[in-house]
């Protein structure tokens, strides 16, 4: 057995006093605002209908008078934005405010052929609007937010709009079933397919009513002789039939189905009759006096009225077992042994005891926990919470978190329903919408304090709660023209400060989309991160400021961003300037052009006059040049630009490379040396190696390298070539600058111990031991050891002296104690 309940939630706070006959009502679902279009007083041409939107509660949220189209359907979305539907097909979005957002249009074809009749639905796909033209032609919009047409195939014989229709969801496609006379049509995007639900007589009459269920599973169908069939919404499977003795059709016919419940139930609304319909044929009749309206929830059905607002749905089967008339239920009993508790009755240790030897306290506290949840009374709520209480403690080993969180959650839907909010959210409603979509939602009506509260409340992380409401609330706050720039962003500071997960440039960038772009860029002083700052203010044209900041980061893939940005958007002059005021910048600048554009590193320079660089930048081009002559006037103008510089060495030097160059050009045109492009180390090197020693000399008078350098290179190349006569002439050209032990070392290189012997006796006294060494000449070593008394020099000697030589050991070691006592 299934019993119903009436609950009101409201006293409405609205004053219409023509009531809701000749009103465009449309309601939000999951207890969201209501939107009215009310026929003008007066009939005038001048007169236009009124659009208003109210809360749940009745507070006017916002009103305006209709100046397009005359409108067809409202309808919301499922972010509460409201969709006004015209005869010539064009949806126009308003927000919650009553702020135009967009607007779309159903299709050419229907602009001509205007629209008879609109829905609005929601699906997987997010809210979609569907509507049949003059050309009983159906259009559909899938998404509003991501809009694509699609006109449905034909109804054969339809003339006009059919009795009925309804949008379904069937596996994940939209489709549309109509009522033309006995036939049932269902539309898809490729055919038109005629339907006979094998549960449907042809004496049930024509289908002039339907409704299909929250959830798109069940279908409701009317007929004209009053009976009333609900089905699966694939028509397989009926699940009653019930004749209302009522031929006329209903006003409205809405599902009222609790979540899980196997028996669903339809409210039927004729003038001054509500009908509850069921699946067991039976029904409940309420009879009304103010003209009402129906709005489905996944839940139940909420009624609509002048004066009320009230909350039909089958009540909870946790709720049934708990206040049923002598309900012995483990939750009935808890809750009465808390009453006898509270009476200092011992009645209350009686029900405890029952509870305790049948093992159901357990039980009985989570009926009580559970029941609480759907109840919408506050008080109601206490007594059940305060049952289950003061039954856990009575419980060892019973965890309070599912109590503690229903506490919380509940705490917080009834500070949402308070009238002044007007949001009548029931538990499984607030459960399938999900915490942070009610907080979107406090925050899309602008309650921005109850909103932190909640975010506080329930310890939601900043990043997802607080910093997400205030960056709402800065968003409008910017958008207020009545305060200065000043005082905006100091408000706006002054309540964020370093609120985590909170961009300052967000808020930046809508304070320029309204035009406040000084505003904007007093916001972004507050932004820490620089790579959040700088795009901005790149789009704003603030182009120096973004350098700065930049600049100031320290962040040199930001600074090129910004440098690159300034070259395609200024003339070169002004490209330039920009950068001479910024000395980081330039630098970074130069660094990109020495790797990537070295005509304009050129042009740089010559615009700082920076003689200096404009030289390096000579030299280094000179090398990439292969045309003798072209790198020789390079060289020459760096010279040039040496001199300006005043920098003698440099100019001397590129002076000498200009006198390299010709004498390596005219040794390759002489003999084909290909010498061209070396140091003049590795050209005198190569000389030598080839027999020039003339020319090698030549270079060596005539760039006065350092005699000691021209006979190192000249002593390696003899004997590399082992050229060991010529070695020993030049050897014996003049006294050699960097004496003759190198001549030892380079001969035995060579593996040459003859010529090494020769330069021995000619060995300076000092170097004469390393030089008796090098031969292995170890008796030499000695004597030469002995001869200067020098200890190191014996210790060194006795080091390479092998255990064979024991006469030549005792011989040092005399020599080296003489010299010790000396």
């Amino acid at each position: 057995m299934r019993f119903y309940r009436k609950t009101e939630l409201y006293d409405m706070c609205w004053d219409l006093k023509d009531a809701l006959r000749d009103c465009l009502v449309a309601a939000a679902p999951y207890g969201g605002p209501i939107a009215l279009l009310r026929k003008p007083l007066r009939c005038s041409p001048s007169s236009r209908p009124q659009l208003e939107i109210y809360s749940a509660s009745g507070f006017a949220i916002t009103s305006f008078p209709w100046k397009s189209g005359p409108l067809v359907h409202l309808g919301w979305t499922i972010t509460d934005e409201l969709l006004c539907i015209q005869e010539d097909g064009s949806v126009l979005i308003y927000d919650l405010f009553g702020s135009f957002k967009r607007h779309f249009s159903m299709g050419q074809e229907v602009v001509q052929n205007q629209v008879l009749e609109a829905k609005v639905f929601h699906s997987p796909f997010g809210t979609g609007v569907a509507i049949i033209s003059g050309s009983s032609h159906f259009t559909l919009a899938t998404n509003v937010d991501e809009l694509k047409l699609r006109r449905l195939p034909e109804v054969p014989g339809l003339q006009g709009k059919p009795l009925c229709w309804a949008v379904l969801v069937q596996d994940r496609q939209i489709k549309v079933l109509l009522s033309s006379g006995p036939e049932l049509y269902i539309l898809d995007d490729t055919s038109c397919s005629e339907v006979h639900p094998p549960w449907l007589s042809p004496q049930a009459g024509s289908i002039i009513h339907m409704s299909v269920s929250f959830s798109y599973k069940y279908l409701a169908l009317f007929t004209d002789t009053g009976h009333l069939f609900t089905a699966s919404s694939d028509l397989q499977n009926k699940l009653s039939e019930i004749d209302t003795k009522r031929s006329t059709a209903p006003e409205q016919m809405v599902w009222c189905r609790r979540p899980n419940s196997q028996q669903p139930s339809v409210v039927l609304l004729w003038d001054r009759l509500l009908m509850v319909a069921g699946v067991c044929n039976d029904t409940i009749q309420f009879p009304i006096e103010d003209q009402c309206v129906l709005v489905g929830e996944m839940d139940g059905v909420r009624i609509l009225s002048t004066r009320s607002h009230e909350l039909l749905q089958e009540v909870p089967l946790v709720c049934q077992d708990i206040f049923k008339i002598a309900s012995m239920a483990p939750g009935a009993l808890l809750l009465e042994a808390h009453r006898e508790y509270e009476k200092s009755s011992q009645k209350a240790d009686e029900y405890l005891r029952e509870l305790k030897e049948q093992s159901m306290l357990e039980e009985a506290v989570k009926q009580c926990v559970g029941a609480a949840r759907y109840e919408y009374d506050p008080q109601t709520q206490k007594s059940l919470l305060r049952a289950a209480s003061f039954g856990k403690c009575f419980l060892a080993d019973f965890s309070a978190d599912p109590f503690v969180e229903t506490c919380r959650e509940l705490r917080v839907l009834n500070a949402v329903r308070v009238s002044s909010v007007g949001l009548p959210l029931t538990y499984p409603q607030f459960k399938h919408l999900t915490l942070q979509v009610l907080i979107d939602r406090l925050v899309y009506r602008q309650l921005y304090p109850l909103a932190i509260k909640v975010c506080h409340y329930l310890k939601i992380p900043d990043y997802h709660g607080v910093s997400r409401v205030l960056r709402h609330w800065a968003s409008c706050k910017v958008q207020q023209k009545d305060l200065s720039d000043e005082a905006i962003a100091k408000a706006v500071c002054a309540k964020v400060g370093d609120s985590p997960g909170f961009s300052y440039s967000h808020i930046a960038a809508k304070a320029y989309e309204c035009g406040r772009a000084e505003l904007a860029i007093k916001l972004l002083d507050f932004e820490a991160r620089s790579g959040e700052q700088v795009p901005l203010l790149l789009k704003m044209k603030r182009s120096h400021l973004a350098l700065s900041k930049a600049v100031e980061s320290g962040d040199t893939d930001l600074v090129y961003m910004v440098v690159t940005h300034l070259k395609n958007e200024m003339n070169r002059g002004d490209f330039f300037m920009t950068l001479r005021n910024q000395p980081v910048a330039l630098s970074l600048y130069k660094q990109f052009c020495k790797l990537q554009e070295q005509e304009t590193l050129k042009d740089l320079y010559n615009q700082d006059d920076d003689h200096q660089e404009l030289a390096n930048y000579y030299v280094s081009a000179s090398y990439r040049e292969k045309r003798m002559d072209i790198r020789l006037s390079l060289l020459q103008s760096a010279v040039d630009e040496y001199n300006k510089a005043k920098n003698d060495f440099a100019a001397k030097a590129t002076e000498d490379e200009m006198r390299l160059l010709r004498f390596q050009r005219k040794l390759d045109e002489d003999k084909a040396t290909e010498l061209l492009g070396l140091s003049l180390q590795a050209t005198m090197e190569a000389l030598l190696a080839l027999g020039f020693h003339k020319q090698a000399e030549q270079l060596y008078r005539d760039f006065k390298v350092p005699e000691k350098r021209y006979w190192w290179l000249k002593l390696k190349s003899l004997a590399k070539k082992e050229e060991w006569e010529e070695l020993e002439k030049f050897s014996k050209t003049k006294k050699s600058p960097i004496g003759y032990l190198p001549f030892v070392e380079v001969c035995m290189k060579r593996n040459n111990k003859y010529e090494a012997k020769k330069y021995v006796s000619r060995v300076m006294p000092e170097q004469k031991v390393r030089a008796h060494l090098a031969i292995s000449d170890l008796e030499g070593a000695a004597d030469a050891a002995i001869e200067r008394r020098n200890e190191s020099e014996i210790g060194i000697v006795l080091s390479r002296c092998a255990a064979s030589d024991r006469l030549l050991i005792e011989r040092l070691n005399r020599a080296r104690t003489s010299t010790v006592k000396k």
